[in-house]
């Protein structure tokens, strides 16, 4: 039977096996309560202390059992996420607890009932209270996450690279401050042709609203770092691809490579493939240029615009001075530090953190995207993404039936206040945009006041 305060002990539990999956673990977290108070906490760790006995619960119950100075732990419960193993099992028993909660069930190893019955059996001298299936869905999908993203890694890692693309070592990648999610990889849509694409995949697949996010250059997925929690936090899911040549996505050689319908028609059957529904579109920068043009192709799977600091590019009005000073330092200096870039407009952030957004080029072998892509914006009528963009135009300003927040960063000298202003009148229903005075082009760095404000404003 269960207890009302078992649902606000098992998401604390929750939270420990989150922490584990950050830390490369099978996501279980365990917490032990007396007297209505968690006393010990504890967390999968098997693979980083090369201990098999160094499960959750056995975690909490060694912590608990120092707190109480006493290996006996009458009158306490243990809430996990997972149902107890054998050896768990066993060792709860030792302890004498009073009460054991589970999350999700184990058909293949659970010990409380599941597999075997060890905390409920007659013959032994002790028995313990069982409830479970608290919270189940929530911890089950914990576990389907961690492992469906573990699988999708080692398919990737048999991937093989194409001649004529580069692959940013993992290495370059490790412990980046602010950015603890699995990687997701793709490498079989029809636009790839065999480049590998990656992607974060957070939150219940059948959240309400799916944040579908979408970078710019010469940025990836790390830009979103600061608004992906308030987005989960918010009971939603969230997806941010990198494009091809940026993150950790495969790289081609050649600058030729990019095209604006390439990368339009990777994204296009991104979104099919995943089977995206109740969207959010979360754009910037060339994430607009080019995400502004996907939902006129498949209307019923978007439900929602955050624009940020973006534009349609239709190649029948002038390209702002901003942006052509950006395009020509671009060509002057194409080994320009990216890290420096964010610096300059972003002094709240740390060494660190402008140091992640070099990491996906090491070298300028890696860059050929950052070169190609500020000659790809469409300046003239014909250019490629000119005809696509001037249709999406009219979707927007006279087919939208969805949400629509605009939120721009003040300082940008490139897609500020005056370019969103006139995006927002292409734009059917949509309210005057939030203004963020110290924020520059790289609105998501300022982007947790921008996350919550979408929470609260667009509904499912």
């Amino acid at each position: 039977m269960s207890h009302p305060d078992d649902i606000r002990f098992m998401t604390l539990a929750l939270a420990q096996a989150r922490e584990a999956a950050a830390a490369g673990e099978v996501p279980v977290g365990a917490v032990v309560v007396h007297n209505g108070e968690v006393i010990a906490t504890g967390r999968n760790a098997p693979v980083g202390t090369h201990d098999p006995t160094a499960h959750a619960e056995i975690a909490a119950l060694r912590a608990a059992a120092t707190r109480l100075g006493n290996y006996r732990l009458d009158g306490c419960t243990l809430y996990v996420t997972l149902e107890p193993c054998a050896m768990c099992s066993g060792a709860m028993l030792h302890a004498r607890l009073t009460r054991v909660v589970f999350g999700a069930p184990d058909a293949k190893t659970g010990a409380a009932g599941s597999a075997l019955d060890v905390l409920g059996n007659a013959r032994i001298n002790h028995q313990t209270q069982v409830t479970g299936g608290v919270l189940a869905h929530e911890c089950g999908a914990v576990l389907s996450t961690f492992f469906q993203a573990r699988r999708e890694a080692a398919r990737s890692a048999a991937s093989p690279l194409r001649d004529d693309a580069l692959r940013t070592p993992d290495a370059r990648f490790d412990g980046l401050p602010g950015y603890p999610w699995a990687p997701r990889y793709l490498h079989d849509l029809p636009a790839l042709g065999g480049l590998r694409l990656h992607y974060l995949d957070e939150g219940p697949a059948d959240a309400p609203l799916t944040w579908l996010c979408l970078h710019g250059n010469p940025a990836w997925s790390y830009l979103y770092r600061r608004m992906i929690p308030v987005f989960l936090a918010g009971g939603g899911r969230v997806v941010a691809p990198d494009m091809p040549g940026f993150g950790k996505s495969d790289k081609p050689k050649k600058d030729t490579a990019h095209s604006f319908s390439w990368h339009r028609q990777v994204l296009l059957e991104l979104v099919q493939r995943l089977d995206l529904r109740h969207v959010v579109l979360v754009v910037q920068d060339w994430g607009g240029l080019l995400g502004l043009t996907l939902p006129m192709d498949a209307p019923q799977r978007y439900s929602g615009l955050l624009a940020m600091n973006t534009t349609l590019a239709a190649g029948d009005a002038p390209l702002s001075p901003g942006f052509l000073a950006w395009r020509e330092m671009c060509a002057k200096n194409p080994e320009f530090d990216v890290g420096r870039l964010f610096a300059r407009g972003n002094p709240h952030m740390s060494a660190a953190e402008c140091a992640a957004y070099n990491a996906p080029f090491p070298d300028k072998g890696h860059r050929a995207a950052l070169r190609a892509f500020p000659p790809m914006v469409p300046e003239h009528p014909d250019a490629d993404g000119a005809a696509v963009a001037r249709a999406a135009r009219g979707f927007w300003r006279e087919r939208w039936s969805g949400q629509t927040l605009m939120a721009v960063g003040a300082q940008d000298p490139v897609l500020g206040p005056s370019v969103m202003q006139e995006l927002q009148q292409l734009i059917r229903n949509c309210p005057p945009p939030l203004v963020l005075a110290q924020a520059g082009h790289f609105v998501q760095e300022h982007g947790e006041a921008v996350a919550q404000a979408a929470v609260g404003y667009f509904k499912p």
